[in-house]
């Protein structure tokens, strides 16, 4: 798929953390560093990331989400928006709000992009209940255009297994959206880190050295870099290689000076122009392999 947005709005829809860089935090900084106007709206707001310490949950009732939704996508600067984002749900009814916004903005801008990073959990299982990752899985992926799952979270949505990269390719291409990248994939360098990008064609895998111990928010900062390169035009093997760096030199900064957040304020320029290299290789995809059979 070709995208070329530049000019126009995204919105932005996760958690909100009054301290780090993780959700919102990191997305709207990451979009707007770019040059991208963005709407934030936030599912949850927390003091901090809930990996740091138990904290009070600010949380919106009853049908309040979706009517500021149905508000914004309502609202006479609606034809702005080219793109939507959305990462962590509070709950599953927000969901709902979410696919109604996509929706509505698209029945008047049908080339809206959306990107979700069904953000349900990791290794040590769903952070969500059952219920918000099934409304991300059957209400918010069929609408995507990009989704951005890491390992675990494509293996639970697929109800599978991911053994190899054979298998994540298969499970991404059977997601349903478009363009899939797969963070945390299965790398092929001795302790590296991988991220897979699938698509109908082609099946790429970019890689980098492990960070042991690496700060919280990754995930959405990548997924927010990746959506900004797709908007401006960028193919997806540009796309995925520039967004990993970016994110493998903020990553490397925080953890060099000791962070325990990520510092994308002192980091700009690798969101921008990142330095460091990482190996970009082209898979087996599916339809290759059923030529050579």
């Amino acid at each position: 798929m070709t995208f070329e947005m530049p000019d126009g709005a995204v919105i932005a829809i996760s958690s909100y953390v009054m301290r780090g860089k993780i959700g919102n935090r990191a997305i709207v900084f990451a979009l707007e560093t770019l040059g991208h106007n963005t709407w934030s709206v936030p599912t949850v707001v927390l003091p901090w990331h809930p990996g740091h310490g138990r904290a009070t949950r600010l949380q919106f009732e009853g049908e309040a989400f979706a009517t500021a939704l149905r508000e914004l996508g309502e609202s006479r600067w609606r034809g702005e928006v080219r793109a939507v984002i959305s990462g962590y749900l509070a709950n599953a009814g927000q969901a709902e709000g979410i696919a109604k916004l996509v929706q509505g903005l698209r029945a008047e801008n049908p080339d809206l992009l959306y990107l979700c990073d069904p953000v349900i959990g990791d290794e040590g299982g769903l952070y969500v209940g059952d219920e918000t990752a099934i409304a991300i899985r059957d209400r918010l992926l069929p609408l995507a255009d990009i989704a951005t799952p890491n390992r675990f979270e494509l293996s639970w949505l697929a109800g599978r297994a991911l053994e190899d990269n054979t298998a994540t390719i298969d499970a991404a291409l059977a997601l349903g959206p478009a363009e899939v990248v797969v963070t945390s994939a299965h790398s092929m360098l001795k302790q590296g880190v991988a991220a897979l990008f699938v698509d109908r064609r082609q099946a790429l895998l970019a890689e980098h050295a492990r960070v042991e111990n690496p700060p919280n928010g990754l995930g959405d900062l990548f997924s927010a870099l990746f959506l900004a390169a797709r908007l401006a035009g960028k193919p997806p093997a540009e796309a995925l290689e520039k967004s990993t760096a970016s994110v493998f030199e903020t990553l490397t900064r925080a953890v060099r000076e000791g962070a325990d957040e990520l510092m994308p304020e002192k980091d700009a320029q690798s969101l921008r122009a990142p330095f460091a290299k990482v190996g970009l290789r082209q898979l087996m995809h599916p339809s290759r392999r059923r030529k050579r059979s």
